[in-house]
């Protein structure tokens, strides 16, 4: 499976990379993410989320570094989720930032039947994907990431259903 996205963040680049480079935080805004560590020399350990309420997990190591401009990275051998990916850091139009090109290919725990089931839980990728990467831009331009009445006190959403954040009922009331 492939899974492609895009997002311009006002900041820049020096500033998106050091953020992407902290993937000890990337559970704060991909909401699959349980925990991510570093073992050092460009390696660290993800566990994950998967349908059916099970975990995967696995090494990966970065295979180039670009300092603000890009970055790849691939799974190690024996991964539970066999992947690879790259994020490229370009400079906005008109000043606006730093644009965000994030590209993923996986093989799915069970293969096509595994994609397939991701599919009818909600999970498409280019959604999630995208998801991710708009709670990394608020991460990254407010310090954290808005929630929704659906996630009041932050628990993470596991599809993409939640909606847009809005004032709460007490603050939509005080304002009549």
């Amino acid at each position: 499976m492939q899974a492609s996205a895009t997002i311009t963040v006002k900041a820049t680049a020096e500033e998106v990379a050091a953020l992407w480079h902290d993937v000890e935080r990337f559970p704060a805004f991909m909401t699959h993410l349980e925990e991510v560590s570093v073992s050092g020399d460009g390696r660290s350990h993800w566990v994950a989320t998967a349908p059916a309420d099970s975990r995967i997990e696995w090494d990966a190591e970065v295979t180039e570094d670009v300092p603000a401009e890009r970055m790849s990275w691939r799974s190690m051998d024996g991964a539970s989720l066999p992947n690879t990916g790259s994020v490229r850091w370009t400079r906005a139009p008109g000043a606006r930032g730093t644009e965000v090109h994030v590209d993923l290919s996986y093989d799915p725990p069970a293969g096509a039947a595994g994609a397939a089931v991701a599919k009818l839980f909600g999970e498409e990728p280019n959604q999630q994907l995208r998801d991710d990467l708009r709670r990394f831009k608020q991460l990254l331009e407010t310090g954290e990431i808005a929630r929704s009445d659906s996630t009041p006190s932050g628990v993470r959403a596991r599809t993409s259903m939640a909606h847009a954040a809005q004032p709460g009922r007490h603050e939509q009331e005080a304002s009549r």
